[in-house]
């Protein structure tokens, strides 16, 4: 089972360590970092389950880190439980209105706190529907779909796109750049499906970096077609144009090159379940 993560964003040393021990003592795993900016470049790398954020910080206030996560749809469904000493109506409402999940004012009954964070961890524990990046259809909604395909008797075809590269791409041109790839191949895909594949298409994410799209098998070698032809297309414009023209960033560092894969399965057949089918998938992925 994996386990919860937990950033704290405390300036307070004391009430850092505290928390730090008390909840990696309940088996989370905990960051703590003092300083809102520090907060906010924690999380281009690394998604916690929950921020506990409190609002007076050195730099940034909780309220302005709060705001820049929820701005960002990478960052935005994070749950965040506002630590602080402010009391009034007032700030708990601003706080709320942010989109916090929880408002604890110090000093607080710790106790209280675990159950607190217990339960949101619980809620945000629940299938998601959509990825928070794309809004495509993803996880327990992706796997919905494709356990309908297991059942189908009439014939589909399912294609799918990986992105290859994306890591070393973010690490260079940062997580709103990779947030705004992963957006476009989401929405060139649907464009495709829409304009070539026909009433019965349907585009999911299975993976992050793994599109699919369930088609009809007159219409999937045309969408094949086009698929390949944009998506070649557009990679370069995932690229400021100097860095794809010289091939380095800006450092003078190789281009963080990203590529494409496709594959394609063919329906019905004797898959036998979800993974057999993902897994069958898998193994068709070839470079564009």
């Amino acid at each position: 089972m994996a386990i919860n993560t937990i950033l704290v964003v405390e300036d307070e040393p004391n009430t850092a360590e505290m928390l730090t021990s008390y909840f990696e003592a309940q088996g989370y795993a905990v960051t703590a970092v003092g300083w809102g900016n520090d907060a906010l470049a924690y999380t281009e790398k690394t998604l916690p389950d929950l921020i506990v954020l409190d609002i007076r910080l050195p730099d940034i206030d909780g309220y302005e880190v709060c705001r820049r996560l929820r701005s960002h749809r990478r960052t935005a469904r994070i749950p965040i439980i506002f630590l602080t000493e402010r009391r009034e109506r007032i700030d708990r409402l601003t706080g709320l209105e942010l989109g916090a999940v929880d408002y604890v004012t110090k000093p607080f009954d710790i106790q209280e706190l675990k159950l607190r964070v217990r339960n949101v961890l619980k809620r945000a524990g629940l299938p998601s529907v959509a990825h928070p990046i794309t809004g495509l259809p993803f996880s327990a909604l992706a796997d919905e779909q494709l356990s309908v395909l297991l059942k189908a008797k009439s014939p589909w075809v399912m294609l799918a796109v990986r992105l290859e590269g994306l890591d070393a791409f973010s690490d260079v041109y940062g997580f709103v750049a990779r947030d705004d790839v992963l957006r476009a191949v989401a929405l060139l895909i649907q464009r495709t499906a829409t304009e070539v594949g026909g009433k019965e298409s349907f585009v999911g994410q299975m993976e992050d970096a793994m599109f699919f799209l369930v088609t009809t098998p007159e219409h999937a070698r045309r969408v094949q077609d086009q698929l390949a032809t944009r998506l070649r297309e557009a990679l370069v414009f995932f690229y400021p144009r100097a860095d794809w023209e010289s091939g380095h960033s800006k450092d003078g560092t190789p281009l963080p090159r990203l590529s494409i894969q496709l594959g394609s399965i063919v329906g019905p057949a004797s898959y036998g379940t979800l993974k057999d089918l993902q897994e069958s998938l898998q193994e068709t992925m070839r470079p564009l």
